[in-house]
Protein backbone atom coordinates (compact mmCIF):
# COMPACT_ATOMS: atom_id res chain seq x y z
CA UNK A 1 0.00 0.00 0.00
CA UNK A 2 1.16 3.50 -0.84
CA UNK A 3 -0.79 6.42 0.61
CA UNK A 4 -0.22 9.83 -0.91
CA UNK A 5 -1.04 12.19 1.95
CA UNK A 6 -2.91 15.39 1.18
CA UNK A 7 -0.47 18.24 0.74
CA UNK A 8 2.59 16.07 0.09
CA UNK A 9 2.54 16.52 -3.72
CA UNK A 10 2.68 20.09 -4.97
CA UNK A 11 0.28 21.66 -7.44
CA UNK A 12 1.85 22.62 -10.74
CA UNK A 13 1.23 25.13 -13.49
CA UNK A 14 1.24 23.25 -16.80
CA UNK A 15 3.13 24.43 -19.87
CA UNK A 16 1.64 27.39 -21.73
CA UNK A 17 2.36 25.35 -24.89
CA UNK A 18 -0.64 23.14 -24.03
CA UNK A 19 -3.07 25.52 -22.28
CA UNK A 20 -4.53 28.99 -22.73
CA UNK A 21 -5.21 30.98 -19.56
CA UNK A 22 -4.72 30.22 -15.89
CA UNK A 23 -4.66 26.47 -15.16
CA UNK A 24 -3.50 24.39 -12.18
CA UNK A 25 -2.88 20.63 -12.06
CA UNK A 26 -2.85 18.40 -8.99
CA UNK A 27 -1.63 14.81 -9.38
CA UNK A 28 -3.96 11.96 -8.39
CA UNK A 29 -2.58 8.77 -9.99
CA UNK A 30 0.87 8.34 -11.49
CA UNK A 31 1.03 4.58 -11.74
CA UNK A 32 4.35 2.80 -12.10
CA UNK A 33 5.00 0.28 -14.86
CA UNK A 34 3.50 -2.06 -15.85
CA UNK A 35 0.38 0.03 -15.06
CA UNK A 36 -0.26 2.81 -17.57
CA UNK A 37 -3.04 4.84 -15.94
CA UNK A 38 -2.65 8.50 -15.05
CA UNK A 39 -5.17 10.82 -13.40
CA UNK A 40 -4.88 14.50 -12.59
CA UNK A 41 -7.22 17.13 -11.21
CA UNK A 42 -7.20 20.16 -13.51
CA UNK A 43 -8.60 23.54 -12.44
CA UNK A 44 -9.36 26.12 -15.14
CA UNK A 45 -10.07 29.78 -14.40
CA UNK A 46 -12.78 31.41 -16.57
CA UNK A 47 -11.69 31.42 -20.22
CA UNK A 48 -8.87 28.90 -19.70
CA UNK A 49 -8.71 25.82 -21.91
CA UNK A 50 -6.51 23.11 -23.39
CA UNK A 51 -5.17 23.15 -26.93
CA UNK A 52 -6.60 20.61 -29.40
CA UNK A 53 -5.25 17.16 -28.51
CA UNK A 54 -5.83 13.41 -28.75
CA UNK A 55 -5.21 10.42 -26.49
CA UNK A 56 -4.08 7.09 -27.97
CA UNK A 57 -6.29 5.09 -25.59
CA UNK A 58 -8.99 7.68 -24.94
CA UNK A 59 -9.73 9.94 -21.98
CA UNK A 60 -12.40 10.23 -19.30
CA UNK A 61 -13.22 13.56 -17.64
CA UNK A 62 -15.18 13.76 -14.39
CA UNK A 63 -16.33 17.34 -13.82
CA UNK A 64 -16.06 17.99 -10.08
CA UNK A 65 -17.01 21.67 -9.89
CA UNK A 66 -18.12 24.58 -12.01
CA UNK A 67 -19.16 24.85 -15.62
CA UNK A 68 -16.98 24.22 -18.64
CA UNK A 69 -16.93 23.60 -22.36
CA UNK A 70 -15.72 20.70 -24.50
CA UNK A 71 -15.62 20.12 -28.23
CA UNK A 72 -14.62 17.35 -30.60
CA UNK A 73 -13.21 18.17 -34.04
CA UNK A 74 -16.08 19.07 -36.36
CA UNK A 75 -18.68 18.91 -33.59
CA UNK A 76 -20.51 21.58 -31.62
CA UNK A 77 -19.13 23.10 -28.42
CA UNK A 78 -20.84 21.32 -25.52
CA UNK A 79 -21.43 22.66 -22.01
CA UNK A 80 -20.18 20.37 -19.23
CA UNK A 81 -21.13 20.77 -15.57
CA UNK A 82 -20.30 19.41 -12.14
CA UNK A 83 -21.23 15.71 -12.01
CA UNK A 84 -20.91 15.13 -15.77
CA UNK A 85 -18.67 12.33 -17.04
CA UNK A 86 -17.20 12.83 -20.53
CA UNK A 87 -15.52 10.13 -22.66
CA UNK A 88 -13.28 10.91 -25.63
CA UNK A 89 -12.55 7.90 -27.84
CA UNK A 90 -8.98 6.89 -28.72
CA UNK A 91 -7.57 9.35 -31.25
CA UNK A 92 -10.59 11.69 -31.03
CA UNK A 93 -9.37 15.27 -31.50
CA UNK A 94 -10.83 17.52 -28.80
CA UNK A 95 -10.36 20.34 -26.29
CA UNK A 96 -11.91 21.22 -22.92
CA UNK A 97 -11.80 24.02 -20.39
CA UNK A 98 -13.78 26.53 -18.35
CA UNK A 99 -16.64 28.59 -19.66
CA UNK A 100 -15.98 32.27 -20.41
CA UNK A 101 -17.49 33.35 -17.07
CA UNK A 102 -17.17 30.35 -14.72
CA UNK A 103 -14.23 28.31 -13.44
CA UNK A 104 -14.28 24.52 -13.86
CA UNK A 105 -12.38 21.63 -12.31
CA UNK A 106 -12.29 18.08 -13.64
CA UNK A 107 -10.44 14.86 -13.03
CA UNK A 108 -8.78 13.68 -16.24
CA UNK A 109 -8.05 9.95 -16.54
CA UNK A 110 -6.09 8.42 -19.41
CA UNK A 111 -3.75 5.53 -20.14
CA UNK A 112 -0.43 5.62 -21.92
CA UNK A 113 0.36 3.59 -25.03
CA UNK A 114 4.07 2.91 -25.40
CA UNK A 115 4.71 5.56 -22.74
CA UNK A 116 2.61 8.28 -24.39
CA UNK A 117 -0.79 9.41 -23.01
CA UNK A 118 -1.44 12.55 -25.09
CA UNK A 119 -0.60 14.16 -28.42
CA UNK A 120 -0.77 17.96 -28.19
CA UNK A 121 -1.87 19.79 -31.34
CA UNK A 122 -2.74 23.39 -32.32
CA UNK A 123 -4.32 26.09 -30.16
CA UNK A 124 -8.06 26.52 -29.94
CA UNK A 125 -8.72 29.86 -31.61
CA UNK A 126 -10.70 32.57 -29.84
CA UNK A 127 -13.36 32.15 -32.57
CA UNK A 128 -13.65 28.40 -31.94
CA UNK A 129 -13.84 28.97 -28.18
CA UNK A 130 -16.44 31.76 -28.48
CA UNK A 131 -18.78 29.83 -30.80
CA UNK A 132 -22.27 29.15 -29.38
CA UNK A 133 -22.49 26.03 -27.25
CA UNK A 134 -25.21 23.49 -26.57
CA UNK A 135 -26.34 22.30 -23.16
Amino acid sequence: MDIKRCGTRPSMKPSADYFTGNVRQDPIIEAESPAQVRAVSVSFEPGARTVWHTHPLGQTLIVTSGCGLAQTWGGPVQEIRSGDVVWFSPGEKHWHGASPSTAMTHIAIQEALDGKAVDWLERVSDEEYASPFTT
